[in-house]
């Protein structure tokens, strides 16, 4: 839905992170190319200590300073998504828009695809006189317990 507004295609895919890395001419390097590959290989939130970490047990050494300074661009220009914790940043994969489930007893951060009822947004609309064009929604809770 944001994407669509301000008129780019959402991203999807790694092929679409990278070709949204070209169009915005920013170059590819190994590390940022290593950085994109393994969050969308791991598909869930992580910190830049997490990613580092990861990436070196895979043998795809990289510097602590890269990982800080790619995870920033990718960040800023919409490639990736970085979540603002009380603990610190979370990175992940971008993809349409979605919500996300805080898991408080593993502290994962799942993303949830939730299309509210229309009569919801109307309903804010008309409480705040603002056009909804797109919304994310947090939830949080603790793992059900797994039945034996």
């Amino acid at each position: 839905m944001q994407n669509e507004v301000i008129g780019t295609k959402p991203i999807r895919s790694l092929e679409d992170a990278l070709n949204r890395c070209q169009n915005l001419g920013m170059r590819l390097s190994r590390q940022r190319r290593f950085i994109l590959e393994l969050l969308w290989q791991e598909q869930e939130h992580l910190s830049a200590r997490e990613i580092y970490d990861r990436l070196n047990r895979q043998g795809r050494e990289i510097g602590h300073t890269s990982v800080y300074q790619n995870l920033e661009a990718l960040s800023d220009k919409g490639i990736i998504e970085c979540i603002e914790r009380s603990d610190g940043r979370l990175y992940g994969n971008i993809s349409d828009s979605h919500s996300h489930v805080n898991c408080l007893d593993t502290h994962q951060i799942l993303d949830v695809h939730v299309e509210l009822p229309e009569e919801l947004i109307r309903f804010v609309e008309a409480q705040t006189g603002v056009k909804i064009t797109d919304y994310h929604v947090d939830f949080f809770g603790y793992r059900l317990p797994q039945e034996s």
